[in-house]
């Protein structure tokens, strides 16, 4: 069994702003060091859209993804994936193989709506 983390606040995790974006647009990374697929998420007007480099190739070809709601943590500092400049960190957890499946909302909802 893993280790568990400590425990934290609600106000620390009410920092962590996560929103639910729809991909637009999905491009294979292959310069990554690990398969990755760059990814553009319409987060809706107040925050628009922005990049993402996520390593879920095993699971995800780029055509699927166009379309897929995701949620994507939109308050981190922009991080650099090799010449991709990656402005959110999208979501997900790993499988048997170990392997990204992306977290999303079970239904449909507004792009840019928060996780609460």
């Amino acid at each position: 069994m893993g280790s568990r983390k400590p425990e934290i606040e609600y106000a620390d995790f009410d920092r962590i702003d996560i929103r639910a974006g729809t991909v637009v647009e999905a491009k294979s990374y292959p310069e990554a060091r690990k398969p990755a697929i760059k990814l553009w998420i319409d987060f809706g007007p107040e925050i628009g859209t922005k990049r993402s480099s996520a390593q879920i190739a095993a699971n995800y070809t780029p055509e699927s993804l166009v379309g897929r709601q995701v949620m994507a943590v939109v308050n981190f500092p922009p991080r650099q994936i090799g010449k991709f400049l990656s402005e959110v960190l999208t979501l997900g957890v790993a499988d048997e193989a170990g392997d990204v499946v992306l977290a999303s909302a079970d239904k449909p909802v507004p792009n840019g709506s928060r996780l609460h």
